[in-house]
Parts: C-alpha cells; structure tokens; sequence
C-alpha cells in the first residue's frame, strides 16, 4: 500500500488521538476493537440537551445503555428492558413488563422504579429532555410487580416506538440521585452491552464489556472509539491499519479501498434522508423563490455522479420503506420552470435572489459537495446562495433557538418510520426540531397527532406531505446509504437506523 506524505501529515493532524490510545497491533485475533467514528461526544446523558436528539451518536449511547424498547437491525421492535407492551381497550392506559435479573454496570440490580423515574424525568419539562412533549403525554405511573401502568394524558400512537428512538433510554434512579448531573457526567452507569472504561473528550471513549449482559456478553472485549470529524482521516484510519472501523466517507474512497486487501465494505440504504431546511425568513417567504430552489435541483444526476449512485431521491420526507410514502408526490427537476417561477417575482440570472445556506462539511458522505452542487445549479436559474460551513453542534444550537440561515442543510433520522417523526417534527412549527413556522402548515398537523384511527392519521400525513411538497416548504434531497469500511477481520451488522453497533460486531 502507497501513501503519500500529504495524506499521512492529514491524518495525523486530525486524528491525533492515535497518541492517546495507541496504535492497536493487528494480530489474526483481535483484541481490541478500534473505531474512527465520525462526531465527537458532548455529553453522556442521553436523554438532554441537542446531542439527544443527534442519529449519528446513538451508536455510542446504545453501546452504554440500553432502551425501553429494543430495535433490531431491521428496525423491527423486539423486548428490551421491557419485554411486553400495550394499550387497554380504550386507550386511556398503557402497560409495560420490566425484566427480571438486569444489573447495572456498578452492581446494582435494575428495578422497575428505575424505568418509571427514567420516563417521569423525560416527561418533565424542567429536565430539558428535548422530546418531552412526547414523554409528557403520560403519567401517574403504578407499580404492580414487575408490571407498570400509567395514564395517558394525551393520546400518543407512537409512545412505544418513541420507547427505540432519540432519549428512550433507561437511566439509574438511585445512581443518578446520589451522584448528581455532574457526577453521573464523569462516571456514566448504564445497563448496555458496554461499560465506559476510559473518556478523553473530542479524543476518544474506551468501552470494556459488560460480561452480565443480559442480551449475552459482546465478543470484543475492548473497544476504542476515536473521535475523527474529518472524513478523509478515517478512511485513512482503515487503510493504514490504525482503525478497524469506520463509516461516512465518500463514496468514490468507498469503493476504491474495499478493493483494498484486508479491507471490505458495507452498504446498505438507512433511515437518515439529506435535506434542505427552509426558514421563513426574507426571501423564503416567497413561495416562488421556494418553488424555484426545488425544481432546479437535479437529484438524479448528483447520486449518479456525486454519489457514485449510492442513495435514494425523495420529494417528500418519507423514504419509500416508511409508512406514509406517497410515489404520487413529486417535484420534478425542471429548470424553465425555475427560472418561470424566479421571474414572477423579479429575479433572473442577472438579478438574482440572495440568501445564505448552512452546512456541515464531512459529517455525512459529499454533504458540502452536494450543496457545492446545488448552488451551481441554483445561480443558473437566477439565486445567488452563499455557503456557510459549520459543525453539526452548531446546527442544532442554531436550530432550536430558531435562528437558522434562510437554507440549511441537514441529515434527518427517522429510524421507527413514523410520519410524526420526520414529516411532523420537522415541519411543526412549535416544534423544537422545526424552523417553519406557517400557521397554515401547523393547523393540519394539530389534529393528526392525537388521532387514534390508524389509516386516517396515515392519510392524513400523506395530505401533509402533498402539500408541503407543493408550496416547497422544505427541500427532501436523498435516502441515505450508509458506507462502512472494515477490516476483513471483523464482521460487521449494518443497522437500518445508521446506528454503528459494536455489540453488534463479531471476528470474522
């Protein structure tokens, strides 16, 4: 294998950590298992503050601790903590069973006061847990055994889902109450596959495995993740041998260095879809700048091209594997069109419409070369955008204080398939997910949250989507596939929800 200077100084610049937890020696048996994984860690509660609600970390979150509910790697549901589920007859209670002989990782045994302290903290709103608007729907919490019922507030169809998705997990009460946010900060107990070893923020995390797991005891003992942000560092952290794993690089490396002896690669289509947030501010209240943004969008040839083919285009935010995918919904790509739309409101070419769009540059596969794309594409037609980069922290700071740029671009995790959380959460305007903020949009969202009838809650999202797709209130570009390299001597589970398990890993 031939590297050069140039690549070798990058890496090293940008992953520096390789000092920190040293440079594995690869023998035939593995015993530790290092990944370059792709976002730092801000915090260790999974359950508060903008990292919770981040897809790419709960990989590391579910490596520690586990859900309510488990989800496979299909994303369909299966027991977890709690083994069995549901609603009574008429929907005003649900019911949960919590498993016997769990132990958290410092001995303690897991009990169901620790399941109902974990969702009563969520559904407060003192708690800063930024899916409590869900938690809060229930309450009055009973315990009967290991059996646990509780009021529903407020009708919520997807509760038990929400259980596998973004803060459903499981948190020590007595733990947590006798050590503090802080304490909790420095020694995070949980009851996963893995307990924290050994923390270097924005270096790495060292996790060792929890051998009484009740879902059986890891393979890999020792895994190391280090912290690379920088996409062409991790491909060089396989290539070199420094790395087991990683994933999100570009497609064109992907391919090139799974060819690579001693490297394979994995790629599957996942829940994560690449979109363009709109904010309505000065000139998005133009539905014919918005209109125009979305029909000058090739996406066909930036998969084909940019993408080496790897993804899916969409017009709504519905993959076609999620419940309310509606094929009859789309904005085609037509430039005319744009340019039609641009010059009803005074724009062209030679006066074009200015704005300023954000993005992350290396969090996910060619994202900054896709808007790179699309503002070549968009100054065609007549709209002049200017790119800003940042780090996808900032993106979410920016997000829930409502104060995005007028375009933004971003990666959506939908991993339970449910309209509510993409379409819903995305578009609702009190929504801290959200930056639309259109009265019309919010009155016909209000009445499909509680609706209890399956089929006119699903078709009623599917009107959403038409219509959203219709005034460009939002710009779905892609289906993401996900890419993970790996040594040949690792076998690795790809998860649909784009979670990187290593738990799920096991030697070739």
């Amino acid at each position: 294998m031939k590297v050069s200077r140039r690549t070798l100084l990058k890496s090293a610049a940008a992953s520096g950590v390789l000092t920190a937890v040293g440079t594995p020696v690869f023998a035939s048996d593995i015993d530790e298992l290092v990944i370059a994984y792709n976002v730092n860690l801000p915090s260790w509660d999974p359950t508060v503050g903008p990292s919770a609600v981040n897809p790419t970390i709960q990989g590391i979150y579910q490596s520690v601790f586990d859900m309510f509910i488990h989800q496979n790697p299909d994303l369909s549901f299966g027991p977890g903590i709690v083994t069995e589920w549901g609603w009574n007859d008429d929907k005003s209670k649900i019911w949960m069973d919590v498993r016997e002989g769990v132990t958290w990782h410092n001995g303690d045994p897991l009990t169901p006061e620790d399941v109902v302290w974990s969702l009563e903290r969520a559904g407060n709103p003192e708690t800063g847990n930024p899916i409590q608007f869900i938690w809060g729907k229930i309450g009055n919490f009973q315990i009967d055994g290991n059996r646990i019922t509780a009021d529903v507030k407020e009708y919520e169809p997807t509760i038990f889902k929400w259980m596998s998705f973004l803060t459903g997990y499981v948190l020590p009460k007595k733990y947590y109450e006798e050590v503090g946010a802080e304490g909790f900060e420095a020694n995070p107990v949980g009851t996963g596959p893995y307990m924290v070893d050994k923390f270097e923020r924005n270096a790495f995390v060292r996790l060792k495995a929890n051998e009484n797991y009740w879902g059986g005891a890891p393979e890999f003992k020792t895994v190391t993740i280090k912290f690379v942000t920088d996409a062409s560092s991790r491909t060089f952290e396989v290539s070199s041998g420094n790395s087991h794993v990683t994933l999100e690089m570009p497609y064109e490396e992907f391919d090139r260095l799974k060819q690579q002896d001693g490297i394979e690669g994995t790629a599957a289509p996942i829940s994560d879809i690449g979109m363009i947030f709109i904010n309505d501010v000065e000139p998005m209240n133009d539905p014919n700048v918005r209109m125009a943004m979305a029909h000058a969008i090739d996406k066909k040839t930036i998969i084909e091209r940019l993408l080496s083919g790897y993804g899916v285009a969409i017009d709504t935010l519905q993959t076609p594997d999620y419940t309310a995918y509606d094929p009859s919904v789309t904005v085609p790509y037509d430039p005319e069109k744009a340019k039609e739309l641009l010059a009803a409101s005074g724009y062209g070419p030679d006066n074009p419409v200015k704005f300023k769009i954000q993005t992350t540059r290396g969090f996910k596969p060619k994202d900054y070369e896709i808007i790179q794309v699309i503002v070549g594409l968009w100054r065609k037609v007549g709209i002049e955008a200017e790119i800003e980069v940042y780090e996808i922290a900032k993106h979410y700071e920016l997000r829930a204080a409502d104060t995005l740029a007028p375009a933004a671009f971003y990666n959506w995790g939908n991993a339970i398939g449910d309209p509510t959380t993409s379409t819903g959460f995305a578009m609702f305007g009190p929504s801290p997910h959200s930056v639309w903020d259109g009265e019309d949009l919010m009155q016909m969202i209000i009445p499909l949250w509680g609706e209890a009838d399956e089929q006119k809650r699903i078709d009623g999202w599917k009107e959403v989507d038409k219509h959203i797709a219709e005034n460009a209130l939002v710009l779905p570009l892609i289906q993401y596939v996900q890419p993970i390299l790996h040594s040949d001597k690792v076998k690795v589970t790809p998860h649909a929800s784009g979670a990187l398990l290593p738990h799920l890993m096991t030697r070739s």
